[in-house]
């Protein structure tokens, strides 16, 4: 059966039809969660909850020929819910154990980068916590790869002021 044919009836309720393109689709959903995640139990826990989501929210896709675009968009949702209860939770847990680093440079930095816009927050955070390349960045963040390389230069050269002598008044 043709894929708009098949995302229509996904779309108009046919719980068949959604199964089958995502198990159609579901080694590139794995791919892109694992490279999101980095890790396979969190990928495959990202793939469950994507599952869920889109049973529960395919009738909200407009447009049967973007189907595979809104798939893409509920998993990286997923996955980014996921890194940040993740995140929290190690946080919570560093704390807990005293193990969380509160040397002056970490908290030098963490004040500095708490001085950048939220946007260059974001594609610090992205590229030098999460490890994302500049193309992943991108597709996150709706932006032109060239958008995140200046943004990010932008947001380095405000870093380095900020730890210069002249950013430490």
């Amino acid at each position: 059966m043709e894929q708009i044919e098949l995302a229509k009836k996904a779309i108009a309720g046919d719980e068949t039809a959604l199964l089958q393109i995502l198990k159609q689709e579901e080694s590139t959903h794995y791919r892109i969660a694992f490279s999101y995640l980095k890790n396979e139990h969190d990928s495959l826990e990202a793939i469950q909850e994507f599952t869920f989501c889109c049973f529960r929210k395919i009738h909200t896709v407009k447009q049967a020929e973007f189907l595979n675009t809104w798939l893409i968009r509920v998993l990286l949702n997923v996955c980014s819910d996921i890194q940040k209860k993740k995140r929290r939770y190690e946080l919570r847990n560093d704390v807990a154990e005293g193990t969380f680093q509160n040397d002056d440079n970490h908290l030098e930095l963490s004040e500095a980068i708490s001085k950048l816009t939220p946007k260059q927050q974001q594609l610090i955070y992205l590229k030098y916590y999460c490890d994302l390349k500049n193309k992943e960045i991108a597709k996150e963040m709706h932006i032109s790869e060239g958008t995140v390389k200046s943004r990010l230069h932008t947001a380095l050269k405000k870093l380095r002021f900020l730890f210069s002598e002249g950013g430490q008044s």
